[in-house]
């Protein structure tokens, strides 16, 4: 009687030319949207050009030739001694360009490091604490996420005056409420987890719990909120730089750049529209990066896959 309902093993077999389930999880591995490799392809070009942008960059940044300025791109009627053309006073666009998407990048990544390094620190100390200790944190949070960072960066400098290492740790003050939430609910759920009540048991103390237990298991969820906090990190720094808030002349960022085109729109749009673009694409590419991040790595979208 059990022969007659048993499942033949042809029926378990692969079909002609297909795969055994062993080799589903390649299949599975490889199905990467194109848009996310292109993403990912750009980022590592620019980390490479960020770099090596001392010895990528055709000429010095700083050098002015008052001959050459308002010169356009080369496919639009410019040389190829200038590329991507010339500003105001000279300069080439290319080389500002790739020097700018340094440090850009630079405080970019230092200020995301500051934000969730600060943001996560706080959201451990809020869930071990709890009561009085988790109350006043947690109203820190909602006064950050009340004031937004711009105006709280502009009455700073207002006051404080303009320092790279200032401008570099406002940057990063945005968006550490998000993780200092996060990794509180996150650390809150993990404490009633059963590897996280035996560590307690076997009389293991709650620094080396959290920082060796927890945190590798939560990490997920914060390279996430990482990866999507880096666009508004870069976007902050774009628009301090272009109202003359970030990083001071003779040096350049991708925002300064911006805002020194903004008085040539009309004569010379390549001086904007070029660093504009370059923002453009990198922000776009670091959101679909972390998008497809959180699609693998968020326990409720990756069981539907």
């Amino acid at each position: 009687m059990t022969d007659s309902i048993r499942t033949p093993a042809s029926a378990n077999a692969p079909v002609s030319g297909g795969k055994s389930p062993a080799g589903a999880p390649s299949h599975r591995r490889n199905n990467t949207p194109w848009s996310v490799r292109l993403a990912l392809a750009f980022l590592v070009l620019m980390l490479i050009v960020a770099i090596g942008a001392d010895w990528v960059a055709p000429m010095d940044p700083k050098a002015m030739n008052l001959g050459a300025r308002l010169r356009p791109p080369v496919l639009f009627g410019g040389s190829m001694a200038y590329p991507l053309g010339t500003d105001g006073l000279g300069r080439d666009i290319l080389s500002r360009v790739i020097h700018g998407a340094r440090i850009s990048i630079l405080i970019a990544v230092a200020g995301t490091l500051i934000g969730a390094v600060l943001g996560t620190v706080l959201g451990f100390l809020a869930a071990h604490f709890r009561n009085g200790v988790d109350q006043l944190l947690m109203m820190l949070v909602d006064v950050q996420a009340a004031i937004p960072s711009i105006v709280l960066a502009l009455a700073v400098i207002a006051f404080l005056g303009n320092d790279l290492i200032l401008f570099v740790l406002l940057v990063g003050l945005d968006g550490w409420e998000r993780y200092a939430r996060l990794s509180r609910n996150l650390v809150r759920g993990a404490s009633g987890a059963g590897y996280v009540r035996a560590l307690k048991m076997a009389g293991a103390g709650a620094g080396r719990i959290h920082a060796r237990h927890v945190l590798p298991n939560i990490a997920g969820p914060l390279v996430v909120q990482a990866t999507l906090n880096f666009p508004g990190t870069i976007l902050l720094e774009t628009a301090l730089s272009f109202l003359g808030l970030g990083v001071q002349p003779p040096e350049t960022s991708l925002g300064q750049m911006l805002g020194d085109g903004r008085g040539f729109l009309l004569n010379a749009w390549w001086i904007a529209v070029v660093p504009g673009v370059l923002i453009l694409l990198t922000t776009m590419s670091v959101c679909l990066l972390g998008d497809r991040l959180r699609d693998r790595l968020d326990p409720m979208t990756a069981t539907g896959r």
